[in-house]
């Protein structure tokens, strides 16, 4: 069974949040989520018996005002969300997953992920990666690739490790979630397309990242990310003016109640609004779409100690709630 979320005082920052929600037996709905743990079914307030959380982020700037409103109405019936299962709060179009972007991150996994061949000592790596993070924040362009939507799974649903992934690995991440359509937006003008942020962990087999039978390819994201349930989501969507700096956020994962990652967002290389920015001068960014924005220091590779049977992860982001979700391997779910 999977991790069943806890009571909290308060389950993140802000008013509201929204939510995929279910009732024992029931249909996924959309919900907003007051901090006191009490959910409103939106199908109701906005007479869509068929209104999904990716259909409210499509009409976001009308719905806003509509969502604070009911936020503060005390009159509609409410129900616990400790009555309900928390599904991933959003089904996104597009996934966009950032690699190589807190500074302390990535000196880890270069010296970690050793090159064939490469047999000069740690120091000496460390410190080649070190002047590679200080020229990338200076010159470079942020790492961005391709995730898919079916690797998303709920914020306590138990995640399958497949039986081919030999080093799976915990990569605790920030999401940015978009709130309209961005094509070529400036960097000053990024914080305005987004809804919101929620939490995901964007899980990793490290051995398949690098292709061995052919190196030169270099790393191969489809394999060693994308498996189902690879990406734990939420369990909230918080709006973003509920955040007041999220280049400043402490994001920490425990593995079995010891803490293994523990940074703030201050770490990054590229910040919140470069990354978006960065991404929509390619790709035309949909309302609901993910944004990444990479993983701090801390990860199973750096520790030495990957992913196995009956291991509980649970990650939080400052204001944005906890996900908690159990480690099954494939054949014992």
């Amino acid at each position: 069974m999977p991790v069943k979320p806890e009571p909290a005082s308060a389950l993140f920052t802000g008013p509201f949040a929204l939510a995929t929600l279910s009732a024992p037996g029931g249909p996924e709905f959309p919900a907003l989520v007051t901090p006191d743990g009490q959910a409103l079914d939106l199908r109701d307030a906005f007479g869509d018996e068929r209104l999904t959380v990716l259909d409210v982020l499509d009409r976001w700037e009308t719905a806003l005002p509509q969502l604070r409103a009911l936020a503060a109405d005390p009159g509609p019936a409410r129900t616990a969300v400790t009555d309900l299962r928390v599904h991933a709060p959003v089904a996104p179009r597009q996934v966009f997953q950032s690699g190589a972007n807190y500074r302390q991150h990535v000196i880890d996994l270069h010296v970690a992920h050793r090159v064939p061949g490469d047999d000069r000592p740690e120091s000496e790596r460390r410190a080649e990666a070190a002047e590679i993070m200080d020229r990338r924040a200076a010159e470079d362009l942020p790492y961005v690739f391709i995730g898919l939507p079916t690797s998303i799974t709920g914020p306590y649903d138990d995640v399958v490790l497949p039986a081919w992934a030999d080093k799976p690995d915990w990569e605790l991440e920030l999401a940015v979630v978009i709130g309209k359509p961005a094509h070529r937006v400036p960097v000053e003008d990024a914080p305005g397309y987004i809804a919101g942020y929620t939490i995901a962990n964007d899980l990793t087999d490290r051995a398949t990242v690098f292709r061995r039978d052919m190196p030169q390819i270099g790393t191969d994201w489809l394999r060693s990310k994308n498996a189902p349930g690879f990406t734990p989501l939420g369990p909230w969507i918080v709006p973003a003016r509920s955040i007041a700096d999220p280049d400043d956020l402490r994001v920490r994962l425990t593995l079995n109640s010891e803490t293994m990652q523990d940074e703030s967002t201050k770490d990054m290389i590229f910040k919140v609004a470069r990354m978006v920015s960065y991404v929509s001068q390619t790709a035309r960014l949909l309302p609901g779409d993910l944004v990444l924005t990479g993983s701090p220091a801390g990860n199973g590779i750096h520790w030495g100690r990957l992913l196995r049977d009956g291991d509980v992860m649970e990650g939080t982001v400052t204001g944005l709630g906890v996900q908690r979700t159990r480690c099954v391997a494939e054949g014992a779910a």
